[in-house]
């Protein structure tokens, strides 16, 4: 009597991602459960066209079955950010690392991850998919509130009360974690960091003095691990 094989089918999840390293981690950690989609925002950011290029990269490397690439154009026509308004420079990270976080920074863009965890709901909502994976990170970050535990929990209540089942949960995976864990975790799934993008402001070269850059050298050099982007200079 011949063996049947059933194959199982793995539930479908929604995955926020930005190109950068922690977004690339959670996607390769969401694609290794789940079938996944990803959702991914250019809102004119100065290296949005950069971080495009990485996300689409990111996301087959990993095995993501659908990319939507969304344009919001809200957060350049607001400005307030240094990251969407040409007009506030981009600062180099404190001298001390430990003071990135202290206060919230000039790169904050007021209650982004609102408006990319609303439109990643509204597609599960119709892709019947259960989770959405964001790559939202407390410790070792530039102190953004809405990277905040609480925050994720307070969302995970709208959406209980403000969706048709009200069975979908926010996941955030590596919300605890520092940023050398999350490397370590990245190279046991083989996430592609060579095909990732974190800097605030290169495009060609990653600018190696901005949060993001110093944060995410510090990661690679703390897990014994050489960082394969390139950069400009380096604090």
């Amino acid at each position: 009597m011949e063996s049947v094989s059933i194959l199982t089918e793995k539930p479908r999840a929604v995955v926020c991602l930005s190109g950068g390293m922690d977004s690339s981690v959670c996607a390769a950690l969401a694609a290794r459960h789940y079938d996944a989609y990803a959702v991914h925002f250019s809102y004119g950011q100065r290296t949005e066209a950069r971080e495009t290029q990485a996300a689409q990269a990111v996301a087959a490397a990993v095995g993501i079955r659908e990319v939507m690439h969304l344009r919001i154009d809200l957060f350049r026509r607001i400005g307030g950010s240094a990251l969407t308004d040409h007009n506030i420079a981009v600062p180099d990270a404190p001298a001390q690392e430990a003071e990135i976080g202290a206060e919230i920074p000039v790169t904050y863009v007021p209650f982004r991850n609102a408006h990319f965890l609303s439109a990643a709901v509204s597609w599960a909502e119709v892709l019947g998919a259960k989770k959405v994976f964001i790559g939202a990170v407390e410790q070792d970050s530039s102190g953004y509130p809405d990277c905040r535990p609480a925050y994720y929990e307070a969302f995970n209540q709208l959406i209980r009360t403000g969706t048709k089942e009200g069975d979908i949960a926010v996941a955030t995976p590596l919300i605890a974690l520092r940023k050398v864990e999350i490397v370590r975790l990245g190279l046991e799934l083989g996430a592609p960091f060579h095909l990732t993008w974190s800097c605030y402001s290169g495009v060609e070269l990653a600018c190696g003095v901005c949060d993001s850059c110093v944060l995410r050298l510090r990661a690679f050099r703390e897990a014994g691990a050489v960082d394969p982007i390139p950069y400009a200079r380096i604090q």
